[in-house]
């Protein structure tokens, strides 16, 4: 599985130049829970926002994304309904997953995708708080068939609770 966090930062390369052209800033996730893009860094304060749509994407490798050339970079195009994972307006990341009787599972912290790089979002880590985490660990959720982004929670059926599984992390 890969983390959505050691995707942050990765230089974005064009394969037929070498030249590096940005890096990963956030990931834009649409209501299927599915990545629609990437968004760069911007290279300066007042340019707008600059963004790879997922399909263009060559390889997200483990050292760098790699795409066919510079002209798959997007700069006026809206991605409506989109959401973010760590900035601006309707990010994902700290947001609560309730489930629809009510019980808090914990925070959003990151989301998983497969090893091969799906653009589906296949899990959650979950914390409960720093002291939760040092006592207990996180908590790892695959992702439920249904699941809503609301503006202040996500909300998940309650047979997610009984999904819960402790994280494991390779050394």
């Amino acid at each position: 599985m890969r983390r959505a966090k050691d995707m942050l930062g990765l230089p974005v390369i064009d394969v037929r130049t070498g030249k590096q052209l940005g890096s990963v800033k956030d990931l834009w996730i649409d209501s299927e829970w599915q990545v629609q893009a990437i968004l760069l860094d911007n290279k300066s304060w007042f340019s707008s926002p600059r963004f790879i749509l997922w399909e263009d994407i060559n390889s997200f490798g483990e050292d760098a994304v790699t795409v066919t050339d510079e002209a798959v970079i997007r700069s006026e195009e809206d991605i409506t309904g989109a959401w973010v994972l760590l900035t601006g307006s309707g990010q994902i990341m700290g947001l609560p997953l309730l489930t629809v009787n009510g019980q808090q599972l914990g925070r959003v912290e990151d989301v998983y995708f497969s090893q091969n790089m799906d653009k589906r979002i296949i899990g959650f880590e979950l914390s409960e708080g720093f002291l939760a985490d040092v006592k207990d660990g996180r908590k790892w959720l695959p992702a439920p068939e249904q699941a809503t982004m609301g503006q202040d929670v996500i909300m998940v059926p309650v047979s997610c609770k009984d999904s819960l599984e402790d994280i494991l992390y390779e050394e």
